[in-house]
């Protein structure tokens, strides 16, 4: 074999998934059919649980300055009128802000100087991925550059990171379901000479003669994206001197310089099946999703973070089986999102004024009854390799006599029991201690309800007491990606709990 993992495409999902892959020690060969990164910004944001990833990669201070911190999102109508006005917690359950706007550029630059750093992953470039080959006992990859030279990857396992139209979903006959959301926007970006008194940092205009979306995209950075009609004529839409008498309310050349001009079609969609033998599809080659949740990337992400460890474990000698339980547990939380992003696009693009007036009329009232919107709470994980909880574990800072830190910084992410006190891993048994200690498993004590004795960490915040009481759990079983496999109530529940993980996970 060539590598353990080949990875097809070289956006955010596969960059994540290199990184990811190395650091847990794995050979991987990344093939991209462009030369060089893209270098204009697509996606907008990315939440508190990216954070965390990069945290775990080890680069979340070398994304910041590219970045911006989003306190809120308002929604105003045609009128001027504030619909919705939201808060972004900060910090958010992950330990960092809620929502980050970001120059795409910037993060792509660290993901890559991280991944070309990182032993045992390699980038191709300019290799375009023709043919995949599994013979039950790995991948053969062909791929072929721009002069027309051929050559083959033999890799144990592939993951398709390479788009919507990309090669790898269109070889394993991936038959998209289509959620039936179609809109076509005009996306234009600017480059700020200076700042703008009065300009919007994130704001929907929910009017139904023209929807607007504006969003900061990192510093020194703005979007302006236009809902379009069917019969719109794209060629001319995209000339500078028709897009600044689009924009001419917020800005004018003196303020900025547009970079970049482009027709989107906003879809929604998932594939079929994410897995054929020995090749996957993650991010959008598994699913597509309209940006009005700013989820896009982020689920590409959070596709390879559930890949990665469970890629690393099957690696290590654990059942194949495994690697049916990442669908199963991706596909309804990105269907979750994916849906709600729908639900808030229909909201904001209505084209029907009645209707608009009467969403107007209502949200309004709402504001004056001084209801706050509720919060988006993503789902919990359900099946695949889930007992009894799937929701993420909560970080915040924690303590020990070393020093004070975020706890994934602290206790490590690999499998983890996370216990309020030290009685409660009384009742695991030495054969199953031994057995969890062999995967890699390892513990953080707390001392949240004992005098004597003491705990190894402290809950500097309050954060872990407060979760603890809310779940009536004496101790939890954590997975490598923060996701709680499930929670104990009494040390018995736990050792039926670790039990059952063993049993599930087979030998080794």
């Amino acid at each position: 074999m060539d590598c353990d993992v080949a990875i097809v495409g070289y956006g955010p999902t596969g960059m994540a998934l290199a990184a990811l892959l190395g650091q847990q020690g794995r050979s991987v060969i990344v093939l991209e059919r462009y030369q060089g990164l893209y270098n204009l910004p697509r996606a907008a944001a990315f939440d508190d649980e990216t954070m965390r990833t990069f945290q775990k990669l080890g680069i979340s201070e070398k994304v910041l300055p590219g970045t911006n911190i989003q306190r809120g999102y308002v929604w105003i109508n045609g009128n001027d009128e504030v619909l919705l006005d939201i808060e972004y917690d900060n910090p958010g359950r992950c330990g960092w802000p809620s929502q980050y706007m970001m120059y795409q550029p910037h993060l792509e630059d660290t993901m890559d100087t991280l991944v070309r750093s990182t032993p045992g992953v390699e980038i191709r470039s300019g290799q375009t991925v023709i043919a995949l080959a599994d013979d039950g006992e790995g991948v053969t990859v062909t791929a072929r550059d721009e002069n027309g030279t051929e050559q083959t990857v033999r890799a144990r396992y592939v993951v398709g990171c390479d788009g919507g139209n990309g090669f790898v979903r269109k070889h394993l006959d991936g038959k998209l379901e289509d959620l039936a959301f179609f809109e076509n926007w005009l996306v234009c970006d600017f480059e700020m000479r200076r700042n703008v008194p009065g300009l919007p940092s994130f704001q929907q205009v929910c009017n139904p003669a023209q929807s607007i979306s504006i969003v900061n995209i990192g510093p020194n950075h703005h979007r302006f994206s236009f809902r379009l009609e069917a019969d719109a004529d794209r060629d001319e839409l995209v000339k500078p001197e028709n897009v600044w008498p689009r924009v001419a309310a917020y800005l004018t050349p003196d303020d900025a310089d547009l970079i970049r001009v482009a027709n989107y079609t906003f879809l929604s969609c998932v594939t079929e099946s994410w897995r054929k033998g020995r090749i996957m599809l993650a991010g959008d080659a598994a699913h597509q999703m309209p940006p009005f949740l700013a989820q896009g990337m982020v689920s590409g992400i959070r596709d390879a973070r559930n890949l990665a460890w469970k890629l690393d474990m099957v690696l290590s000698g654990y059942d194949d089986g495994l690697l049916d339980t990442y669908q199963k547990e991706r596909e309804p939380h990105v269907r979750y999102i994916t849906d709600k992003a729908i639900e808030l696009g229909r909201a904001q693009t209505m084209r029907d004024p009645e209707k608009a007036r009467e969403r107007d009329a209502r949200m309004i009232a709402a504001r004056k009854a001084n209801h706050k919107p509720d919060k988006l709470v993503y789902p919990p994980l359900k099946g695949g390799l889930i007992d009894n909880d799937g929701a993420l574990l909560p970080q915040g800072l924690v303590s020990t006599p070393a020093r004070t830190a975020l706890f994934d910084e602290i206790a490590g992410t690999g499998w983890l029991i996370v216990a309020a006190d030290r009685p409660a891993l009384s009742e695991i048994s030495e054969g199953d201690l031994e057995s969890w200690k062999a995967m890699g498993g390892s513990d953080a004590v707390f001392a949240l309800t004992q005098m004597f004795g003491g705990g190894d960490i402290w809950d500097t915040n309050g954060v872990y007491g407060r979760w603890f009481s809310e779940t009536g759990a004496v101790a939890a079983i954590v997975r490598p990606d923060s996701y709680v496999y499930g929670l104990a109530k009494t040390p018995g529940e736990l050792s039926t709990l670790l039990g059952g993980l063993l049993s599930a996970l087979g030998p080794r």
